[in-house]
């Protein structure tokens, strides 16, 4: 049975912006973002344990999925029956967000 999905303010408004920009420069593959986003939900709602932790000491607990197809992280920490996304990240941000 999968885990519930709580995405953070501060995580909705990256999503928010990510596709904002997505519809503008990447007219071609309008869905893919969204598509791509909801296969990460899936997955990690699915399969919490998937990916490794990040590798930042300070994160503790928190696990970073990539969505490779479009370049962006899923940072996300599971609580008990929950999966809480903390922050959606583009790869050439570089360090990470502020967690």
């Amino acid at each position: 049975m999968p885990l519930g999905l709580r995405v953070v303010r501060s995580a909705e408004r990256e999503i928010r912006e990510a596709a904002a920009w997505w519809q503008v420069n990447r007219p071609a593959a309008r869905d893919l973002l969204y598509s791509e986003l909801a296969r990460g939900f899936e997955l990690v709602t699915n399969h919490p344990s998937i990916v490794a932790q990040a590798a930042d000491i300070e994160l503790g607990g928190v696990r970073r999925l990539l969505l490779y197809r479009i370049s962006y992280h899923m940072y996300y920490r599971v609580d008990q029956d929950m999966v809480e996304i903390l922050a959606f990240w583009h790869t050439s941000l570089g360090q990470g967000p502020s967690i």
